[in-house]
């Protein structure tokens, strides 16, 4: 999986889809977490949330982890001076296994919606042993609404998305899975929910306690 061939588009592709409620939701709970020492950020993509992140969190260092080089180089590129607190690692999550217990900040932001649900549990449970014991977790994604017409309006969206990601960036995924029993049985527990943009986005922050 690699999105070297969309990263170019990937921000106009965004905007013309969702607006800035993709970047709104992966922002909505980042003030409500205390400051952080050292964070794992898999997935950034062309670092939006990065900057956000290194503007509220002054002290915080960054090993940000992504497949694609050239959403590396757009993340590098946006956060300008505030690379030096960033070490940018290219890495495939699948095959990469970071030190345990060294991170009190974990983010995959519209990251594990890429998996299927036997790869999602394997991943969740990595990053989880890389957690340190009262670590926080930002998660955004996409969400499947409970109403009738919400929901089959969220499907509609999510078909044609799986369709064009399969095909353009090699992800695996067929549907998307709830993360939410995975993150429980490695010890966290849900502190806070945003829904939006129609119930069919979700930001979440999980603590380990």
């Amino acid at each position: 999986m690699s999105f070297d061939t969309v990263a170019p588009w990937y921000r106009a592709l965004e905007t013309i889809a969702f607006g800035n409620a993709l970047q709104r939701a992966r922002i909505a709970c980042l003030n409500e977490i205390a400051s952080r020492q050292r964070a794992l950020v898999v997935g950034e993509g062309n670092g939006r949330f990065l900057r956000e992140l290194l503007t509220r969190q002054p002290q915080i260092q960054v090993d940000c982890i992504d497949a694609s080089e050239r959403m590396l180089q757009l993340a590098q590129k946006r956060i300008g001076h505030d690379a030096s607190r960033v070490n940018f690692l290219r890495r495939d999550i699948s095959s990469w296994t970071p030190t345990a217990g060294q991170y009190d900040l974990i983010v995959t932001h519209f990251f594990l919606d890429c998996f299927s649900e036997d790869q999602l549990g394997e991943i969740v449970t990595k990053l989880s042993r890389a957690a340190t014991g009262n670590a926080a977790w930002l998660l955004a994604d996409f969400h499947v609404p409970a109403q009738a017409f919400a929901r089959v309006h969220a499907r509609a969206w999510l078909a044609t998305m799986y369709w064009f990601f399969r095909n353009a960036a090699g992800i695996e995924a067929w549907e998307l899975v709830d993360p939410a029993p995975f993150l429980r049985a490695e010890g966290f527990s849900l502190s806070s929910q945003h829904l939006s943009r129609h119930v069919m986005l979700k930001s979440e922050l999980w603590w380990r306690s």
